[in-house]
């Protein structure tokens, strides 16, 4: 992204309407340079300072599959009433999809919070529910933008053999369903076999 943006790529970096931006433009609460055309321009520097001050804590689960929803639901309760406990203003977001998808919705509002200064802290059931694979490089955002990362359930992480055994399941698991489909009797015959090679590994 241009260190300058335009109107609508400034009110979606703040999460905020087309108007907002306008009304905060008048109100001289962010200042816009004018293009050779007089269009409207934002420097994104400027505009990330407006929200350093937000206090916001996201609550993030995830599962896999749908077949886990049981699962979603427990993170839900367990984070709900995590932050409450602690008297945390709260926003959840859940997500339904692969521990190894970037492009996840839920997933990219938590980045887009995070990277506008809007997110205080960052609350986890579980380390692996950001990203199977990847995920160190959300903490490394956190870091950069001052968001406190709290993992519940830090006691309960997986051994490194564990971890990379479901990172390769995973992994074959999607190829296989874009392959040949997720419901194909050839994906759900790959899947179990995967299944109980991994079991030999532990």
């Amino acid at each position: 992204m241009s260190n300058l943006v335009t109107v609508s790529e400034a009110a979606e970096l703040l999460g905020v309407s087309t108007r907002t931006i306008r009304r905060w433009e008048s109100e001289g609460r962010i200042k816009a340079v004018r293009t050779e055309g007089n269009h409207r321009r934002f420097e994104v520097s400027e505009l990330l300072g407006k929200n350093k001050d937000a206090s916001l804590t996201v609550a993030y689960a995830r599962v896999s599959s749908n077949d886990q929803k049981e699962d979603l639901k427990r993170q839900e309760i367990v984070l709900e009433s995590f932050c409450s406990k602690n008297g945390w203003s709260y926003e959840l977001i859940s997500d339904l999809g692969s521990g190894i998808n970037y492009r996840k919705k839920g997933l990219i509002r938590l980045i887009k919070l995070i990277c506008s200064y809007q997110v205080e802290r960052l609350v986890l059931t579980h380390k692996d529910r950001l990203l199977r694979l990847g995920g160190d490089l959300i903490f490394t955002l956190c870091e950069i933008f001052g968001t406190e990362v709290v993992i519940i359930n830090r006691s309960e992480d997986s051994t490194f053999e564990e971890e990379l055994t479901k990172d390769v399941l995973e992994i074959i698991t999607v190829f296989s369903a874009r392959l040949y489909g997720s419901r194909s009797d050839k994906n759900k015959q790959i899947v179990q076999e995967l299944k109980e090679v991994a079991k030999d590994l532990k």
